[in-house]
């Protein structure tokens, strides 16, 4: 396996992304990698924030409206993740704190989609009280995503270093 990450690592795109000095390698990669979770998270943010009731007059089918972008903004992710993911294999694949980090990924991207399909394709919405689970689904969604950002910001701090073969944050 590790020959496989390595190997993968040394990919001429993944050394271009990693050691290159250019400003459209490593920064613009990081940059829309920030930039698409800034969307996910902060689209589902305001969405579950109404649906706890902290806007009680706002109206929430609107807010239907914010899923095509926050989807995009995943999609975003997912590509300059991948594209980071690679640069760095044999680092971010053998570090529990990024298994960590895709466990609430995922749960935070099934708990979107279904808050998208429970609560906002409910034709009675804004009409009639809100399916029981939408504050349980608000709840999650907020504990995945915080939970998925300071899981991948911790990658630098714990587990194996990029670059510096055996040594590792404690």
């Amino acid at each position: 396996m590790m020959d496989f990450l390595t190997a993968l690592e040394n990919l001429k795109f993944s050394i271009w992304v990693r050691e290159s000095g250019t400003v459209w390698a490593f920064p613009t990669f990081l940059f829309l990698h920030t930039l698409g979770m800034s969307i996910v998270a902060g689209g589902s943010a305001a969405i579950d924030l109404v649906l706890l009731g902290f806007w009680p007059k706002a109206s929430i089918k609107p807010l239907g409206r914010l899923f095509p972008l926050i989807w995009w903004g995943f999609w975003l992710n997912a590509a300059t993740g991948l594209v980071l993911l690679v640069a760095d294999a044999t680092t971010k694949l053998t570090n529990w704190d990024f298994g960590v980090k895709m466990i609430f990924v995922f749960s935070g991207v099934a708990v979107l989609y279904r808050t998208q399909k429970r609560v906002f394709d409910n034709p009675e919405l804004d009409q009639a009280p809100l399916p029981g689970d939408a504050k349980r689904l608000a709840w999650l969604s907020l504990v995945c995503w915080f939970a998925a950002i300071t899981a991948g910001r911790l990658l630098a701090y714990v587990g194996p270093v990029s670059g510096a073969p055996g040594f590792t944050n404690k």
